[in-house]
């Protein structure tokens, strides 16, 4: 599938990856590719955020408060996560959790698979530019198979009033429309 993704597009998906290395997370999530198009200035699919009213400051903050370890929601449950932190770094060395490796939400080196969220996503990305006509996936059909499932970074777009129906029309009305 990948071969019919524009150089932006692909550039996003590797975006998305070094997103997710940086964050130490253990597989590409959905939010990974939200900020890898944004981070695409001048591409289709970051224009239309833009036009949107949707930035990296406003998706980065939805994203940080809906993330899967959200240290208020664990503390409300006796869970104080730098405690965690010192306590196996007491025990083990610094960056004993980042080191930890090889189970679900723990942080990988190397090869970083993508969530099962994302793989649909880009499936979706494709059943959208066929929809549209359109010979390869861009950045603007990235953006809308994000729109699709229901996971944190289309909860974050939701928030901000970006809809598959609204992003759909104004993919369609983009003067010029070309994929990328």
């Amino acid at each position: 599938m990948f071969e019919k993704f524009t150089e932006p597009a692909r550039r996003a998906v590797v975006l998305a990856q070094e997103q997710a290395r940086e964050r130490r997370s253990g597989r590409i999530g959905p939010e990974h590719l939200l900020v890898a198009l944004l981070r695409l200035p001048g591409t289709p699919g970051e224009e239309l955020l833009r036009e949107a009213g949707v930035g990296a400051d406003e998706v980065e903050g939805g994203l940080a408060a809906a993330g899967p370890h959200d240290a208020a929601a664990l503390a409300t449950l006796g869970i104080d996560l730098d405690e965690v932190r010192r306590s196996a770094e007491e025990s083990f060395g610094e960056g004993a959790l980042e080191r930890a490796g090889g189970r679900r939400g723990h942080w990988f080196p190397g090869h970083i698979p993508f969530e099962k969220t994302s793989k649909k996503a880009l499936e979706l990305a494709l059943r959208e530019a066929v929809r549209l006509g359109d010979r390869h996936i861009g950045t603007e059909h990235v953006l809308l198979g994000l729109l699709h499932p229901e996971h944190a970074a289309s909860r974050v777009l939701g928030e901000h009033g970006v809809t598959l129906a609204g992003m759909r029309r104004a993919v369609a009305e983009r003067p010029g429309r070309r994929a990328g």
